[in-house]
Order: structure tokens, then C-alpha cells, then sequence
């Protein structure tokens, strides 16, 4: 007979004392463009910070860089949980899955995604290719694979054009938007001359933007905040690179409220379908007759306080969260997850004396 498993309450999970927090080892030379580097370039001092607020908690907390040395130290410190921060691995997002795997190798209980969320993640094509089939709405697309491939005759312009396996907006500047073929030609060859890889292009949608972060705890919630762009007059509104990485904090937009339960549901189910994992984000854009278009996800997304203009900590801050909250919430999630998954590994419990079962 099954021994029955009861719902885990936070109460009986171990508070752990040393903790982890890993980063993107960070060298110019990996990156192709400054672009692209500038996304990266704090992500050592963004871990520090981090690493302050958990020390506040009274937590012994260590950092480490994503290279080839990690796991050497990981047996040496011994931390009894992770948080996973890395984007990239020798300035490729796509090895980033590789951090996952060796965690798991080493039993380490690690915050956000596993391998298999994260190498999802990093490939923009597929996850609008999951999301579509299991019901949620995405503008229509095209992946590219070379400037010269037939333009699907479905594809509406105006056409906006993205690096399918690099997120942090790089390279979406005003010419990311395409008015007519000659245009998207040309802007195909610099992305495919510079990046040397595939290129999602997708219907522009609508001039309104949603970001939503799902934070999960005992339940998935979700938060909704509306982007209020500050140069509305654009004849295309979004956020570009440079509103993003090059200008003073809230300079390009600010966020306020939202509500939908409908958008809400949407959500929740894209976190699951897209393998996500204690945390996410996605982008979301209305047309005008308000239906909404998932137009990116980002597991494992920035994570650190206000102060450092991230999406997550500023738009939960506006829900009454602050971010050792989200620490916390993140941590017990963790924990309570590996003793999941140390139930699940047990064998089941017969109950009566061999003879009994024999008889």
C-alpha cells in the first residue's frame, strides 16, 4: 500500500543557512556586439546586491561565477541551495542550460528553471510555435533561417524582426520595424552578418503593452502592469534597446496597474506550456480591438530590487511585495520543491510482515 503524502506546509520545510548565488561570468571578447555585452556587463555587481539583501535575511551567502570552475567550488562550499542567475555562458545564452544540468548532477536545490525550460527559452521561434498550439494567441511569424528565404504571403507588414535565441532587446531598435520587403531584407542581412543566426519575424501588434509576473508560492499568482510609453507620438510604440539599457530609469515609459482574471488564467497556463519554473514573465500587446498577443517570454528573469529598474521587483512593489518577500517566497519554493522530490524518489511502504503479503 502507497504511503499517503500530505500537503508540504512551510512550517515543516528547513530553513536553509548557506546559500548560493551564481552569475554570468562576464568578458567582452564573448559578446559579438557592445549591444549585446552592455546586457550583461553588471551582472557580478547585480549578484552582490542580491547577495546583501540575503545576508539581511541572516543568511551565510556565497557568490560564484557561471565558468568552468563551478561545480569544483560548489563541492567545496557545499551551499544547501542555489539561486540561478546566469544568462550566458561564454557570451551564449544558449549554454546557459548547461548550468541547470550541473546542479542537478551535484543535488543542489536551485531557484527558476531546469534544463529544459531554459534551453526553451532560448529559442523564440519554438516557444511562440507552444504557446500557439496549446491555444494561447501570438502574432503571426516566420522563422528565417537565411536575408534570401521566402516571405510568407500571410505575414502583414508592418514586420518586426527579432534575434530568435538572444532576449535583453538587443538589436530592437527603430529599423526593427519594417514598413514593406525591401526594408526587411536589408535588416535581415545586418542581423544575419553580425549574429549568425536565425531571425524570428512576427506581425507588429497594437501600441499598448502588458507585463506580467508570475511569482509562485503555495499558488501561482499573477501581476499585471501596463506599460505607459512617454513618447506615444512614435508611428510605432515600443521599447527599444536604448530606452532600455541607455536611458535614465522610467525616461522612455512607467508602469501602472492592470487587471484582467481573464489575462491572468492566459498566463498561468503560458507559464506551464513554456516549462517555466518559480518565477517568469511575459510580454503581452492589444490591438485595437483589446486581443491580446503573447509577443515574449523570459524564464528566470531579472531578479533584484527596485532600485536596479527591474521589471519583477517593480511591478510586485506596486502589488505591496518587496523584494525580501520575493526572496523568501523564492527560497520556501525551493525548499519545498526538493522535499518533492525526495518523496517522490522514495519507495512505496508495504504495510504487514512478509508473510502477511505472502499469505
Amino acid at each position: 500500500m502507497a504511503k499517503k503524502k500530505h500537503r508540504i506546509k512551510d512550517s515543516e520545510l528547513e530553513w536553509p543557512s548557506k546559500v548560493g548565488v551564481i552569475y554570468s561570468a562576464v568578458r567582452r571578447e564573448d559578446f559579438p556586439t557592445e549591444s549585446q555585452y552592455i546586457t550583461e556587463r553588471e551582472a557580478e555587481q547585480n549578484a552582490y546586491v542580491i547577495g546583501e539583501y540575503l545576508g539581511a535575511l541572516g543568511l551565510d551567502v556565497c557568490l560564484y561565477p557561471g565558468d568552468e570552475m563551478l561545480s569544483e567550488r560548489l563541492r567545496q562550499d557545499q551551499p544547501e541551495m542555489l539561486f540561478n542567475l546566469v544568462d550566458s555562458v561564454k557570451g551564449k545564452e544558449s549554454l546557459a542550460a548547461a548550468i541547470p544540468g550541473v546542479l542537478e548532477l551535484l543535488g543542489i536545490p536551485y531557484t527558476g528553471a531546469d534544463m529544459l525550460g531554459m534551453a526553451l527559452d532560448t529559442n523564440k521561434f519554438f516557444i511562440k510555435e507552444v504557446l500557439q498550439r496549446n491555444g494561447l494567441p501570438v502574432p503571426i511569424f516566420q522563422l528565417f533561417t537565411s536575408p534570401e528565404d521566402y516571405l510568407d504571403p500571410t505575414l502583414r507588414f508592418p514586420l518586426i524582426s527579432k534575434l530568435n535565441a538572444i532576449h535583453g532587446s538587443v538589436e530592437i531598435t527603430r529599423e526593427a520595424v519594417s514598413d514593406n520587403e525591401k526594408q526587411l531584407r536589408k535588416r535581415l542581412r545586418k542581423l544575419f552578418k553580425t549574429y549568425r543566426q536565425p531571425v524570428l519575424v512576427e506581425e507588429f501588434v497594437g501600441q499598448r503593452e502588458i507585463t506580467a509576473i508570475l511569482l509562485e508560492g503555495n499558488h501561482k499568482k499573477v501581476y499585471l502592469a501596463e506599460k505607459v510609453f512617454r513618447h506615444a507620438d512614435e508611428p510605432y510604440v515600443f521599447l527599444t534597446f536604448e530606452d532600455q539599457w541607455l536611458t535614465e530609469m522610467n525616461a522612455a515609459f512607467y508602469y501602472k496597474p492592470y487587471r484582467d482574471p481573464v489575462l491572468r488564467e492566459m498566463v498561468r497556463k503560458a507559464f506551464d506550456v513554456v516549462k517555466m519554473k518559480d518565477y517568469g514573465k511575459f510580454d503581452i500587446r492589444l490591438d485595437d480591438a483589446g486581443r491580446y498577443y503573447f509577443i515574449d517570454s523570459n524564464c528566470n528573469p531579472a531578479l533584484g530590487p527596485k532600485e536596479l529598474d527591474m521589471a519583477l521587483s517593480v511591478i510586485l512593489d506596486m502589488n505591496g511585495i518587496s523584494f525580501y518577500e520575493v526572496l523568501k517566497r523564492l527560497i520556501m519554493n525551493t525548499m519545498r520543491d526538493q522535499v518533492k522530490k525526495a518523496q517522490m524518489a522514495m519507495p512505496f511502504e508495504v504495510i504487514g510482515s512478509e508473510e502477511d503479503v505472502q499469505s
